[in-house]
């Protein structure tokens, strides 16, 4: 099966997380948030930080890693 990624392969992507776009270093069907460890499917990867090189699996993920103050305790 063909994805916007390529062929897809079971196991984690390596990727290089760009602006606006990801480039597929080594194939794979999913990356790992680097927050929560949960498999995030390349088709659903929508947050990334393109300085720190690491993909989330949602927006909370997002402020724990880069504003974790503004959490609430």
């Amino acid at each position: 099966m063909l994805s916007k990624f390529g062929s897809r392969q079971p196991g984690e992507a390596k990727i290089r997380y760009l602006d606006n776009n990801l480039q597929v270093l080594s194939p794979g069907d999913h990356v790992l948030c680097a927050v929560t460890r949960a498999v995030i499917p390349l088709d659903e990867l929508k947050y990334w930080s393109v300085d720190l090189q690491e993909a989330y699996a949602h927006p909370e993920a997002v402020m724990a890693r880069h504003y974790p103050s503004r959490l609430p305790k």
